[in-house]
């Protein structure tokens, strides 16, 4: 009688070990779909708003080589400043790295932030944004703007085409 017992057990035994591999492979299967999906789940839109978020994010920490990784490395580049056009990354660096001496902080309304898509591979950002810009030892002075940006998705990531800040009334 004892061998049955004994034989019942391992089964029961075997029955659990079954059971329990065949629950792991299904939470490894529901955790993997799950963080596909979650990787699948990013949006082009998404991507360039994340691109804005770090170009922000460089340009209020005045940090000159985050800012020139986020601009597209072309002649082509555009940037629009005081009237005035800023062709190419190594111009607008030279503009930055000057800029940053004083006062330069921007505030983008991101509630107000729109992601127009022109294509797989390049969009425009509007948003209405506070430029508190000051010459070093002046009072800087918050100015509103309308912000308009063209990206560019490259092989290493989307890139900042153009920068055409729009003077904007006061509200």
């Amino acid at each position: 009688m004892r061998i049955g017992v004994n034989s019942k057990t391992s089964q029961v035994g075997l029955y659990r070990r079954r059971v329990a591999r065949r629950l792991s492979a299904c939470l490894a299967l529901i955790f993997i779909s799950l963080m596909i999906k979650a990787a699948v789940a990013a949006t082009p839109q998404d991507e360039v708003r994340a691109t804005f978020d770090r170009f922000v994010t460089a340009q209020n920490a005045h940090d000159v080589k985050a800012v020139e990784s986020l601009l597209l490395g072309s002649p082509d580049f555009l940037w629009i400043t005081r009237g005035m056009p800023v062709w190419g990354p190594e111009a607008a660096i030279k503009r930055f790295t000057a800029l940053y001496e004083g006062t330069w902080k921007l505030d983008p309304d991101f509630a107000n932030l729109k992601v127009i898509m022109i294509g797989d591979s390049v969009a425009q950002i509007y948003v209405p944004i506070i430029f508190t810009i000051g010459a070093p030892g002046q009072p800087p002075q918050p100015t509103r703007f309308l912000m308009n940006q063209l990206l560019v998705k490259t092989p290493s990531g989307w890139k900042v085409s153009s920068i055409l800040p729009i003077p904007a009334p006061a509200q």
